[in-house]
């Protein structure tokens, strides 16, 4: 009797049907990273059997994925079978602009994205701004 017929699977092999990931080697090293999460528990092997029920914690990008197990597949298929496999428990995700705005204070000196290095007046006047005072 075979894992998959008693309802388990390697975890790199589930991800890699579910497209998660685009080749099971990167699979196999997320999971040897210590960057899965299984059931509460970090998984550290990738031939870590999971099955129907069970629940991964990962990130995909900057975005944390929380799925739930549905079935366990046999073929890495088309996207359509691959969404089948699971249930999405992720958190909405939210717009980089959005993000960064939560992150900005008004005492911090902001500079628009790809206005590149500042020059060297900028920089001396973004010290004077600190109180950072250099040997002049």
């Amino acid at each position: 009797m075979s894992d998959q017929e008693g309802g388990k699977i390697r975890i790199d092999k589930w991800l890699w049907y579910a497209r998660f990931f685009k080749t099971r080697s990167l699979a196999s090293k997320a999971c040897q990273g210590g960057h899965i999460v299984l059931n509460g528990a970090t998984v550290s092997k990738a031939s870590v059997a999971v099955g129907q029920g069970d629940r991964l914690q990962f990130f995909q990008g900057p975005y944390i994925r929380i799925v739930e197990i549905v079935a366990v597949g046999t073929r890495r298929g088309p996207a359509p079978e691959a969404q089948a496999l699971y249930q999405d428990h992720s958190p909405p995700r939210i717009k980089k602009a959005d993000a960064n705005a939560d992150i900005r204070t008004a005492d911090v000196a902001v500079r628009e994205t790809g206005s590149g290095r500042p020059t060297k007046a900028e920089r001396r006047a973004l010290d004077r701004l600190r109180g950072d005072v250099g040997p002049d």
